[in-house]
């Protein structure tokens, strides 16, 4: 598996993993906390993997920035969570930073 492939996997499994943690009513409902458990595992099983071809500092932005986004878009969809303005440029300047660590990798 490439190792891009492996960063996104194991992103969507740590946003998985994250629903789960909100879905666990603080670790009441234990289904929710084996979901979590198990996403959580593989994401940092795959995050460790794309490590070995990806350098830290990239793999890490654009796993923590994409995951915060999309964490963000199941909160406002799933949970009916808003944003105020400031939010929202917060999340812009995540996705912008996140492009421009990429951007600073290409050689």
């Amino acid at each position: 598996m490439g190792a891009w492939i492996e960063l996104g996997a194991a992103i969507v499994l740590e946003v998985a993993g994250t629903t789960a943690l909100r879905l666990s009513q603080g670790f009441t409902r234990w289904l929710w906390v084996g979901a979590f458990t198990l996403t959580y595992a593989a994401s940092f099983y795959l995050f460790a993997r794309s490590l070995r071809v990806i350098p830290l500092g990239v793999s890490y932005a654009v796993w923590s920035g994409v995951g915060t986004v999309l964490t963000a878009g199941i909160g406002y969809v799933l949970f009916a969570e808003s944003f105020s303005p400031v939010q929202l440029a917060g999340i812009a300047l995540v996705v912008g930073g996140v492009l421009l660590l990429n951007l600073g990798a290409v050689r």
